[in-house]
């Protein structure tokens, strides 16, 4: 079986880690991850969501198409692009005046775009639109697949990690501080967000992912997605 090629535009290299980990769970053949953003060679697009939003304004500059037709994109056999929900709660002002300019110049949907929780997919449908903004006049393809943990891919390293029942995964999905709370918990439970504490932890996304989506209704859609699409 040939290997897939899956290109990844991600917030950080902490959340690459997680990716690829609910990635070896749901995927059965062997596939190869590139990451696209960040991109060392080109560091002006910085990293985290505003190097995303950078990614995805480039993208439309150079292709104003359908991604699945963009020539730079036409070995990969899925796109994967990444965003916390968290950034549901941030403004185009937090990214610097520059991004605060591009947003109001180019029309972009609203940040902060956050609704009440539960549920979290109130939140979810107008940071997709926001996403999908910072795309336009491209367009998402059938090749293209948003990863968006709820509130950040820490909360799925969480569920994965933590004992059933734990209290830090009460209400995870609307608990904004689930990543943050991780380095604060007893020693042998205790994460940093760290790259290398984040590889030491990786297999247990990937083991046990049916307890991740137990607990993360996002990470039931980002299986779905990959399935369908691959």
């Amino acid at each position: 079986m040939s290997n897939l090629h899956i290109a990844l535009v991600v917030e950080g290299e902490t959340d690459l880690v997680i990716i690829e980990a609910a990635l070896k769970a749901i995927i059965e053949r062997p596939f190869i991850l590139t990451k696209l953003q960040p991109e060392a060679t080109n560091p002006k697009m910085g990293t985290g969501w505003s190097g995303v939003l950078k990614w995805c304004d480039a993208s439309s500059q150079r292709h104003p198409g359908c991604l699945d037709g963009d020539p730079t994109l036409g070995q990969f056999d899925l796109l994967i692009i990444h965003l916390d929900v968290d950034v549901s709660s941030e403004a185009y002002a937090n990214a610097g005046p520059v991004v605060e300019d591009m947003a109001l110049r180019k029309g972009w949907e609203a940040l902060p775009c956050a609704q009440p929780c539960p549920p979290i997919f109130d939140s979810v449908i107008p940071l997709t639109a926001t996403l999908d903004s910072w795309l336009h006049p491209a367009s998402r393809g059938y090749k293209t697949v948003l990863c968006l943990p709820a509130q950040a891919s820490g909360t799925w390293l969480a569920a994965a990690s933590l004992p059933v029942g734990h209290a830090l995964l009460i209400g995870a999905e609307c608990n904004i501080s689930v990543e943050s709370n991780l380095t604060r918990l007893p020693l042998n439970l205790r994460i940093h967000k760290k790259v290398r504490e984040y590889r030491q932890h990786a297999n247990n996304v990937t083991n046990n992912w049916p307890a991740v989506k137990a607990i993360c209704s996002q990470a039931v859609d980002f299986e779905s997605a990959i399935l369908a699409a691959i």
